[in-house]
């Protein structure tokens, strides 16, 4: 597989100009070690009064010019590009005058591709591109190859760069990213599945698939799940594609197939993992799994290596992790369900009955398609967070439902109404920041609280 193609760098950009880095998060310290790397001069801007990561900016550009607070859109008349971090919406007023004045609106992604020297796994789905960046790598790792990850997993993409360069990078993206990156000669591209999300960030749905079918374009292979709808009528013509699915797979394809009472990962009729053998807990992480073994043969990896880092990868915290388990009642941690599907997914991967702690910021979630999809298989939803009300609305007449103030309150609760056989299931199908800093806070904080049930 050939590397990116390479365009023209950013050190011989035209000095009249010069590029605009909106943000200062993770991502846009990540784009000033890029631009001092290269001796590429940039103004700064953050919408916020007092950004984290000031001192920081300074540290690796002591000269560096920074707008804060609200910030004059004249400072987009010499704007030669403005390099936008993903959390900031199309919708910003600055992003919108950038547009109507001709300025470009780049991702770092962009940036990424005109430097990158391997070939670039791109990943991405509603739910699932963590655990399946993760399989990627450590399959490379087995298959004695060097891989590194990053983007919207772990370190930015452009902080990659420093390093040696891998065998592959393997790019997890988010919609934000992909909606503004028009440069993607990925290697392998990989989408998992589609289900609505951000949609306080993109204008509607179709704008957010549009964006996820952003990692079509320019691949040399893809992989795709041949379940979801309307996939097959976006692949680009005469570019070899794998598909995977939880039904049986056809030649050449991965899926699943039964024997003799027992479910197995299959490539065709090739049966290669019993489903049970799987580290990881869950139907949808049989999806992933399948995902994983698809892009790795695309990529040449050691079918062998690939089984058996599936034997033995538990997944990531906060992704259907058990924390505990007492009476016959499981305890599972999945904070990172950050919205509708993902929710649904975690319970239905789960056998027997389960009692939901579900809630938070539901950025526009449809939870109504929540509580249809999951009301047969919930004995009661206890709801948190600010949404809670939307949620209990959602779910009346379907399935009972309880309020409570905090995430102790709320396991305590569910402990009580679980019965022998059952499933407390942290699947909040919202973001965490009206209580939490990040989802990772809101899982450790239902561990604790399971944690403190003395079980």
């Amino acid at each position: 597989m050939s590397a990116a193609a390479k365009r023209k760098p950013a050190a011989m950009r035209s000095a009249a100009k010069k590029d605009v880095v909106f943000g200062l998060g993770k991502t846009g310290l990540s784009v000033a070690r890029y631009l001092a790397r290269n001796d590429v001069d940039a103004i700064y801007i953050d919408s916020r009064d007092e950004p984290p990561g000031i001192e920081e900016l300074h540290e690796i550009c002591p000269d560096a010019e920074l707008h804060t607070g609200n910030v004059s859109k004249e400072l987009l008349k010499g704007a030669a590009r403005v390099i936008a971090s993903p959390g900031i919406a199309d919708s910003d007023p600055l992003i919108m005058a950038a547009r109507k004045v001709g300025v470009d609106v780049v991702s770092d992604i962009e940036l990424f591709v005109d430097e990158a020297e391997a070939p670039i796994i791109a990943v991405t789905g509603s739910n699932g591109k963590s655990t399946v960046t993760t399989l990627l790598t450590l399959m490379c790792d087995a298959s004695g190859k060097k891989s590194l990850a990053g983007a919207n997993l772990g370190e930015p993409a452009l902080d990659l760069l420093v390093e040696d360069t891998p065998d592959f990078y393997v790019l997890e993206l988010s919609s934000f990213q992909l909606q503004r990156t028009r440069h993607l000669p990925a290697a392998v591209s990989v989408l998992l599945n589609i289900s609505p999300d951000h949609l306080d960030w993109h204008e509607d749905e179709a704008e957010y698939r549009a964006a996820k079918y952003q990692i079509f374009q320019q691949a040399e292979a893809i992989v795709f799940n041949r379940g979801e709808d309307d996939v097959k009528a976006q692949l680009p013509d005469n570019v070899p594609a794998l598909s995977f699915g939880l039904d049986a797979p056809g030649h050449d394809e991965y899926g699943l197939v039964s024997d003799a009472g027992d479910v197995f990962l299959a490539r065709g009729e090739n049966m290669l993992l019993a489903a049970s053998d799987l580290a990881l807990v869950g139907t949808h992480n049989q999806t992933n799994s399948l995902a994983a073994l698809a892009a790795g043969q695309l990529m040449g990896l050691e079918m062998s290596a690939m089984l058996q880092m599936l034997h033995e990868f538990p997944g990531l915290p906060h992704r259907m992790q058990k924390v505990g388990e007492s009476r016959g009642i499981r305890y599972i941690n999945d904070s990172k369900a950050t919205n509708v599907g993902a929710a649904t997914a975690a319970v239905d991967s789960v056998q027997g009955m389960v009692v939901l702690i579900v809630g938070g910021q539901g950025k526009g979630a449809d939870f109504d398609r929540l509580a249809k999809s999951t009301c047969g298989h919930i004995r009661v939803a206890i709801l948190i967070g600010e949404d809670a009300p939307n949620l209990e609305a959602a779910f009346a007449d379907l399935a009972p439902t309880e309020r409570a103030a905090d995430m102790y309150t709320a396991v305590r609760k569910a402990s009580e109404m679980a019965e022998t056989g059952d499933t407390v299931l942290l699947a909040p199908a919202c973001a965490s920041f009206d209580q939490y800093p990040n989802y990772m806070a809101r899982g450790d904080d239902f561990a604790g609280a399971v944690e403190a049930l003395a079980l």
